[in-house]
């Protein structure tokens, strides 16, 4: 096979997750052409990718079906002989079906997969399933390598963006998620802060949308330190500074990288990045859990009823007490980085 194309259009952990496809195929096809379909706004995660030839832009936000047209006249020119639909929604189908491809493969849950030449079940509720390995499924009719792991690659400009940052060893804190219910509390996240036995910078990181979250915990931290009489962290909230592969390559050599279950804890399963990863209302057995090989799982230690409220993060706790995010302590997440300062 020497054309391929992977199809992707979901956010952007879900694409950080399934550049292991990307490593699969180039280890069992090497002299393979590869491209990928993201949706606008991911496409930077590929910027110095050596194995994709060309990244495919769907902007879903600005004439979504026009560019969508566009979209599928692109993968019908490519001729590709081979074709994986990582989604299992109609518009990527219809492109799926409509590009002509010599083998096309995709999860069964897809409304279009019957017209697929080959399809996979979808083991969503799989305990013992990653996300890494329910996408890799996709390629056993290949006869591929075993499932490699997501790898982004930071190019030198990404590093030499946060060299200045890197004078000390550091912390980075991910406080943000798209989903409430994902998100630990800015109060929770103050109170650990102002237990944190670390002396060296601790930066807040995540998008330009998270700048507030950041400045919000800043703010509260200041206050109660000053109220306490001591001296405050050497915070700083570098929110909406870095890029995607910036954000990676400065998360890559923290002593420990604090986030949710969200997008950053993938950049650093991608990057090998050391991580402590909170759940709040979802649960690792999901399929979304760290990839590093040094990484820490915090959740609570009570027993709710209650957890997991849905695979997917909600914009509220549905019974309004959040417990799965208050019930957790401090020295659960202190503990992490007290092994690694020993050692």
């Amino acid at each position: 096979m020497q054309k391929m194309v992977v199809i992707q259009t979901a956010f952007i952990g879900d694409v950080v997750l399934a550049t292991a496809l990307i490593e699969s195929l180039h280890q069992q096809f090497p002299v393979a052409s590869i491209d990928i379909v993201v949706r606008k706004g991911n496409e930077t995660l590929f910027a110095n990718h050596p194995f994709i030839e060309e990244v495919i832009v769907w902007d879903k936000k600005n004439n979504k079906y026009f560019n969508w047209l566009q979209v599928l006249k692109k993968l019908r020119s490519k001729k590709y002989d081979l074709l994986i639909n990582v989604q299992r929604f109609a518009a990527t189908g219809l492109w799926t079906v409509l590009a002509k491809a010599k083998i096309t493969i995709g999860f069964d849950k897809n409304p279009f997969s019957f017209l697929f030449s080959h399809t996979v079940k979808h083991l969503l509720t799989s305990e013992s399933m990653h996300e890494i390995n329910r996408n890799h499924a996709l390629l056993e009719s290949l006869g591929v390598v075993p499932a490699s792991k997501p790898k982004l690659y930071p190019a030198p400009i990404d590093f030499e963006k946060v060299k200045s940052l890197q004078d000390e060893k550091y912390i980075t804190i991910a406080a943000a998620s798209v989903w409430f219910t994902k998100q630990f509390p800015v109060s929770a996240w103050v109170s650990f802060i102002n237990e944190l036995p670390f002396k060296g910078p601790i930066y807040i990181v995540g998008g330009s949308g998270d700048k507030l979250i950041g400045e919000e915990i800043i703010k509260q931290h200041v206050a109660a330190a000053k109220s306490a009489g001591v001296v405050a962290k050497n915070l700083m909230n570098i929110a909406g500074q870095l890029n995607f592969l910036a954000s990676a390559a400065l998360q890559q050599k923290a002593v420990l990288n604090y986030v949710n279950d969200s997008a950053p804890l993938h950049f650093c399963s991608a990057v090998d990045a050391p991580v402590v990863a909170i759940y709040c209302s979802t649960i690792p057995a999901f399929g979304f859990g760290p990839l590093s090989s040094s990484s820490v799982v915090v959740e609570t230690s009570q027993t709710l009823t209650c957890r997991p409220c849905g695979l997917h993060g909600k914009k509220d706790c549905p019974l309004g007490h959040f417990n799965c995010a208050h019930s957790i302590q401090n020295a659960q997440l202190i503990a992490p980085l007290l092994q690694v300062t020993q050692h």
